[in-house]
Order: structure tokens, then sequence, then C-alpha cells
């Protein structure tokens, strides 16, 4: 997502231009990858207090069904948003429950190549998005 033209990526996706969907869109930035719902109601209600939990759970249901944002699920349930656009793949963390983005051409055409080739009966895919599980070896103990 484009960080710098909230207002753009709005009114492109046929939404009106609101100041809740800004600070929702800019919770983002600031929060970095994949946060929760939860954090994004404490990022946003730590500049505008005023508004409605319902109100940010509404417009982060509206982002996903215009496909502005993403959710992600983590294998314990927890519901995550992911404001990437770009093709990608995640790496979700057991240990810790962090998700990273993961970027792998190769790994996307192979996967074009096998859906193209191998056709699932009553099924058209429209898109392969991957949660590989494992753990990070970097983390601290």
């Amino acid at each position: 997502m484009d960080k710098k033209n909230y207002r753009e990526i709005l009114s492109n996706s046929g939404l009106k231009i609101t100041p809740q969907r800004i600070a929702v869109l800019e919770s983002f930035d600031v929060l970095h990858k994949h946060p929760t719902a939860d954090e994004i109601i404490a990022q946003v209600r730590s500049k505008s207090a005023d508004i409605a939990t319902g109100t940010i759970y509404n417009i982060l249901d509206t982002l996903v069904s215009k496909r502005i944002i993403f959710r992600v699920k983590t294998d314990r349930d927890v519901m995550k948003y992911d404001a990437v656009s770009d093709k990608h793949h995640h790496l979700y963390c057991s240990q810790s429950e962090t998700i990273s983005d993961y970027y792998d051409n190769e790994l996307n055409l192979i996967l074009e190549n096998y859906f193209r080739d191998k056709e699932i009966e009553n099924f058209k895919v429209e898109d392969v998005k991957l949660q590989i599980v494992g753990k990070f070896t970097n983390l601290k103990k």
C-alpha cells in the first residue's frame, strides 16, 4: 500500500474519504507488520480517542472487502491484518507468533505453473498464499 496517498487509495476503491478511515490506514505505518485489531484500535485511539471501537471494526471489514488490507490468521486463531498488497507469502513463527512477509519470485512461478498445469476439479484457483510455519532461529530466550 502506498502509505503516502491514503486519500487516493480510498477514492480509487469507491470509498468516501473520512478522517476515521485515514486514521486506520495510518495505523499500519506506525504499527508496521501484521497488527491485531486491538493494536489498531489502541493506535487509532491514541490520536483520536473519540472513534468508537465498532467504527474501527467496520472500517477494517470495509477495507478487507475492498482488498485494501487483508486478514491473516495465526495457527492459534489470532486475527491479524496485512496492508502489503504485493505478491508475498508469510513466515509464521510458532514460538513467538510473529508473522513476517516472505518474497520469493521463484516460489511464485512454481506455484503458478503447478496450478496452471494441474487443475482442481470444480474449482478455479484465483490466488495462492502460503503461510510457512516454523521457528525463527534468532529469537532471544
